[in-house]
C-alpha cells in the first residue's frame, strides 16, 4: 500500500468524511519475473522499497521460494530491497537443466552479479546460504566495487574427504526426510530432484581432488566488504571448521555460532536470524 499526506476530503453528502491516514505501512507485496542474463532467463522474487539492495542466494536444488520463505516475508521493507533469485536449472530458472562444470560456482556468481546489474542496483549486499554463501564468497572476491556487506551461513571453502563422505549420505534423496523432500518433489518432480542431487554430489565431490579441496580458498583474502559468518553448531552437513576457516582468512570478519542451529538455522530460527542479519547490514 501506499499512502497520502494526511488529507481529509468530503465527499457530496453531509457528514461522510474519507480520512486517508499519513502514518506509512510498508509495501508486503512480493513480485515474481524473469530476466535475460548470459544466455539464460533468470527468474527472481523482489519485494521492499528500502534504498539497501540485497540479494538471498540458494543452496542446492534452491529458490527463493523454497529457502527464503521467511526473509522475503518478515525482513525489513523499509530498509531494504530484497531480491531472491533461483540459479540456472534451479527453481524457475528452468531452462536450462542444472549442470555442474568445473567453474559452476564461478558461473553462478557472475550470473548473480549480472542480474542484480540488469535489475539496475549499483551496489548490493549478499545473504549466502550453502552453495549460495560459496557463491557469494566467489561474488564478493571478484567485483569488490559493486558488494556492499557480506552474509554467509553453511558454507565452505574447500572440500575435504570427510564432505564426500557427508555429501554421498545424501545422494538417494529416497532417504530424505518428507519435510524436506516433498517441496522439491513438487517443484522439480521426482526424476529431475533425484537426478540432478546426484549430480551435484558427483560436482561438488571432485573439488576434493584439487590441492586442499580447494573450492575458493585463495579468494578469501581478497574479500574487502565487512562479512558476517553464522554457524549452526548442529550442522549435520557442513563441519563447524569450514566456518573457522573462512573466518579466519576474512580480514575483520565477524563468527555467530548458533548452538541449537543446523544447516536450515535461517529458517528454523528464522526471527533470531533475520534480527542479527538486519542488525549487521544496517
Amino acid at each position: 500500500y501506499s499512502w497520502s499526506d494526511q488529507v481529509v476530503k468530503k465527499i457530496n453528502c453531509p457528514n461522510v468524511f474519507l480520512f486517508l491516514s499519513s502514518f506509512p505501512i510498508p509495501s508486503t507485496s512480493i513480485t515474481s519475473a524473469k530476466i535475460q542474463v548470459n544466455g539464460v532467463h533468470l527468474h527472481y522474487q523482489q519485494t521492499g522499497e528500502g534504498s539497501h539492495a540485497v540479494l538471498l542466494l540458494p543452496g542446492m536444488l534452491g529458490s527463493g521460494q523454497t529457502d527464503f520463505g521467511p526473509q522475503l516475508k518478515s525482513m525489513n521493507k523499509q530498509l531494504f530491497t530484497v531480491v531472491a533469485w533461483d540459479p540456472r536449472g534451479y527453481g524457475k530458472s528452468i531452462p536450462p537443466s542444472r549442470d555442474f562444470p568445473p567453474d559452476f560456482f564461478e558461473r553462478d556468481a557472475k550470473d548473480a552479479v549480472d542480474l542484480m546489474q540488469a535489475l539496475k542496483f549499483k551496489k548490493f549486499s549478499l545473504l549466502g546460504w550453502s552453495d549460495g554463501g560459496i557463491t557469494a564468497l566467489i561474488a564478493a572476491a571478484r567485483y569488490p566495487n559493486l558488494i556492499h556487506k557480506l552474509v554467509v551461513w553453511g558454507a565452505n571453502a574447500s572440500v575435504t574427504q570427510e564432505d564426500v563422505r557427508i555429501y554421498n549420505g545424501i545422494r538417494d534423496v529416497s532417504k530424505w526426510s518428507e519435510k524436506v523432500k516433498k517441496p522439491l518433489e513438487e517443484l522439480y518432480g521426482h526424476k529431475y530432484f533425484a537426478e540432478t542431487c546426484e549430480a551435484w554430489v558427483d560436482g561438488i565431490s571432485r573439488f576434493a581432488e584439487n590441492s586442499d579441496g580447494n573450492i575458493c580458498q585463495q579468494l578469501l583474502p581478497d574479500i574487502k566488504c565487512p562479512t558476517f559468518i553464522i554457524h549452526g553448531e548442529k550442522d549435520p552437513l557442513v563441519p563447524q571448521a569450514h566456518a573457522e576457516y573462512i573466518h579466519k582468512h576474512i580480514k575483520g570478519s565477524r563468527l555467530l555460532l548458533m548452538p541449537e542451529g543446523k544447516h536450515n538455522l535461517h529458517l528454523r530460527f528464522a526471527k533470531d536470524f533475520n534480527r542479527e542479519v538486519e542488525s549487521f547490514l544496517r
